[in-house]
């Protein structure tokens, strides 16, 4: 199409009207290799305003052809949308912990999108309503609750909210002793993805132990952490006292309290280093006291015991150890655990008598209770061969029992009290499925499959009872591979509706991720980022061969980092795949990893390598890069999601994608963009809005096998 030709034209496939993208060239040169992008145009240079009418027309066409394939599959998208609603307890309650004077939980009322948070005081009295999400979530496209937190005294509770999917917070204060809130309000905050606790996290905010100020992140034009803050309550948040500032543009900085809740822990880092300060927790201005000074490639974490300081570390090995110090000689770190090579420890957790370490063996949770006296170690047991485990909300610090969290792939989600002195074990709630579920008619198994170098990779396989291994089923396989994330083999309700209708579904444990340890992590990574991509397709071959499934009929799906995962693999062994299914896929990496002004990119280096500087990067970078690599051939069917806010895989990744692959895909299988217009990297927000995105999916799988 040459330039200045309108945006789009439309195509006819299969009696649906499918939105091309104008072509406009454009060009630049770096380390000699000229990079042509003719859909480079569709990043509004306004950005993070998106108002090109150009560009909207073209997001707004492809959802439109997204509806109207859709469509005809309404009837299946909306059964299993009921199967999947009709699986979740809809007035559910979180069992209530402990912290302080109170006891805290959330809970949904029937039919609510959103939770309300309550608490009761341990010494008896009325539930108290802290905070109503559908009230604030009402009359909003988008809502997310980002962090919560409350002063020791329990009297003020600070919360940050987003209502437009772009992660730049806002944080509010209630004055829960008046019951009123407080004109204080901090803009641009940083956020985390609310994980359902009522505990401060690393990275979102905190309360100084004297009740006096809120210390948060601040997010910078680039959305990256680089300030902390002190706020101080009733006053002029313009007045707010930085803590810390961070001048390097490759790490962010997050804010967190020490469990005995004595100091406030100030860590700044990227993907590979970490540097920890403290603060006293009840003199937030106090000078930091820097725990190490940061050195490429040492990450380390750090807890607190009285005077003593305990940092897991891999300063000396991928598996991290457990070293102590104490706090007028932070610096000066003694071996308590060495690091072991079938251990990798991930966590430590210090209370009052004893400390929790957590970790993973051959890739399976495990969960150990030491004495601080060295006396004894005793390791948590648990029941299956596949599994994911830990602690769970634990808030107190002096406790006798620990409340523990327990699924697999085919047992239910639970939570316990284990009696630390016995070892007995109480059951306070097991996943609730009103429509009714029977694990017997599921079955779960652990494979290891190699790679081509040798290599094996763990594999978790679900599949329903009486399954058949002669190729004849399809199979939905999940992969993510990278930032040392690993994937857990968990318990999922809306997962039944395929394994119900035929399917098995499998998780392959690949390089990149940190399944089996950093090491794991380190092979999938940088120089080594092919074994990535190699293992999820060998794990593919692996299953076809032994009976799984058949090339074909394997419904292939990842997310973000895992997104490009699916972009490589669909580039290299497109005839493997029945369908697939990628969400906010990071598929421009080269682009993006050239572009030092987008938000991550920096941070992002230590992962995928710096193209700007580093030609071996950028070489690397270029072979694999999923939109680099769209070649004239035959593509799978493909759904690809993308969000208009997303800070973190900009909204213009997936569209190019999708616009190179349609004009070069040599066959006629369908091809989706569906866009959120309203919402970001995580999709829509509410309960049953992120339900129905999955059953959108589902329902394309199964239409694309015929089921």
């Amino acid at each position: 199409m040459p330039i200045g030709a309108p945006a789009m034209r439309t195509v006819m496939n299969d009696m649906i009207t499918a939105p091309i993208a104008a072509r406009k060239p454009a060009t630049k040169t770096v380390h000699g290799v000229t990079l042509s992008d003719d859909y480079a145009w569709l990043r509004d240079p306004k950005y993070p305003e998106v108002t090109d009418p150009e560009v909207l027309d073209y997001l707004k066409a492809e959802n439109a052809y997204f509806e109207s394939a859709m469509t005809p599959h309404a009837p299946l998208i909306e059964t299993i949308f009921q199967e999947m609603k009709g699986r979740i307890k809809e007035d559910d309650q979180s069992v209530p912990a402990r912290d302080g004077d109170y006891l805290y939980w959330r809970a949904f009322e029937t039919g609510g999108q959103y939770r309300k948070w309550w608490r009761r005081p341990v010494a008896g009295g009325p539930d108290e309503l802290i905070l109503d999400e559908p009230s604030l979530a009402e009359g909003k496209e988008y809502f997310r609750l980002g962090a919560l937190t409350l002063s020791e005294d329990g009297r003020y509770m600070a919360y940050s909210i987003d209502d437009n999917g772009g992660e730049r917070y806002t944080v509010h204060f209630r004055d829960l002793q008046a019951g009123i809130d407080l004109p204080d309000a901090i803009a641009g905050a940083s956020g985390q993805w609310g994980d359902g606790t009522i505990e401060g996290t690393l990275g979102a905010i905190t309360f100084s132990a004297d009740n006096t100020h809120l210390l948060y992140g601040l997010v910078n034009e680039n959305w990256r952490i680089d300030t902390i803050k002190a706020h101080r309550i009733g006053t002029d948040v313009a007045d707010d006292i930085i803590i810390y500032h961070e001048d390097d543009i490759g790490f962010q900085c997050g804010v967190g309290m020490t469990h005995d809740r004595k100091w406030i822990v100030v860590a700044a880092g990227d993907n590979t280093t970490s540097e920890v300060r403290l603060l006293p927790a009840d003199n937030p201005l106090a000078t930091p006291i820097l725990v190490r000074a940061r050195k490429a490639g040492v990450e380390y974490d750090v807890e607190t015991h009285g005077d003593t300081l305990f940092i897991v570390t891999n300063d000396t090995d991928t598996n991290f150890r457990l070293c102590t110090a104490s706090i007028t000689a932070p610096g000066d770190w003694a071996e308590r655990i060495a690091p072991k090579p079938d251990f990798y420890l991930t966590d430590v957790s210090i209370f009052a008598d004893f400390f929790v370490v957590e970790g993973r063996e051959n890739g399976l949770d495990q969960v150990e209770i030491h004495q601080f006296d060295g006396s004894s170690v005793k390791r948590i047991a648990f029941p299956e061969s596949s599994y994911t485990a830990g602690l769970d909300e634990n808030p107190e610090y002096a406790v006798t029992t620990l409340r523990l969290s327990y699924e697999s792939m085919v047992t239910p989600s639970l939570i316990e009290d284990y009696d630390v002195a016995t070892g007995a074990r109480t059951t306070l709630k097991t996943l609730e499925i009103p429509s009714g579920y029977d694990a017997t008619k599921y079955a779960t198994e652990r494979l290891m499959i190699p790679a081509r170098d040798g290599t094996e990779i763990p594999v978790s396989v679900v599949y329903p009872a009486g399954f058949k291994k002669d190729g004849s089923h399809p199979l939905y396989l999940y992969g993510y591979g990278a930032y040392g994330i690993a994937i857990p083999p968990g318990f999922s309700t809306g997962r039944l509706s395929l394994l119900d209708r035929g399917f098995a579904f499998a998780i392959a444990h690949i390089r990149g991720g940190d399944d089996l340890g950093q090491r794991w992590q380190l092979d999938g990574k940088l120089e080594k980022r092919w074994n990535a991509f190699n293992d999820f397709v060998d794990v593919a071959k692996g299953l076809v061969e032994q009976g799984y499934t058949s090339a074909g009929k394997i419904c292939a799906a990842g997310g973000s980092a895992g997104g490009e995962l699916m972009g490589v693999v669909v580039n290299t062994n497109p005839d493997l795949w029945g369908a697939i299914a990628a969400h906010v896929p990071f598929v421009d990496v080269l682009n993006t990893m050239l572009d030092d002004t987008l938000p991550l990119t920096p941070g992002e280096w230590p992962e995928w390598g710096n193209p700007i500087t580093d030609k071996a990067a950028f070489d690397l970078i270029q072979s694999y890069s999923p939109y680099d690599n769209v070649t004239a051939q035959s593509y799978p069917p493909m759904l690809i999601t993308g969000g208009l806010n997303d800070p973190r895989v900009t909204y213009w990744e997936p569209a190019k994608w999708a616009a190179r692959l349609r004009v070069n895909k040599t066959n006629d299988n369908i091809l989706l963009l569906k866009t959120n217009m309203g919402a970001g990297h995580g999709g829509k927000s509410g309960r049953f809005e992120s339900l129905r995105e999955t059953a959108e999916e589902f329902a394309f799988f199964l239409w694309q096998m015929g089921c």
